[in-house]
């Protein structure tokens, strides 16, 4: 099942999807779609190590060492 969503473009940016799908004879969804699911795996990645990042600093989770962290799996 899929959802629905609305957004706000810069005329800019909206101008540039509707000709690049003028031209490719997609549709602008289509390409919105790809944008979002090439690059939403990276913006978890980034805002999920902002969010370890200020934890660390925090003081509320400690860095340790790759050998600390695997020798604890060998158990």
């Amino acid at each position: 099942m899929s959802k629905q969503t609305a957004i706000r473009l810069p005329d800019e940016t909206y101008e540039r999807l509707q000709a690049l799908a003028h031209r490719t004879g997609r549709t602008a969804t289509y390409y919105i779609r790809e944008a979002i699911e090439t690059h939403l795996e990276d913006l978890e990645d980034l805002y999920l190590a902002e969010a370890a990042m200020l934890r660390i600093k925090n003081g509320e989770s400690e860095i340790i060492s790759a050998e600390e962290f695997w020798r604890g799996l060998d158990d």
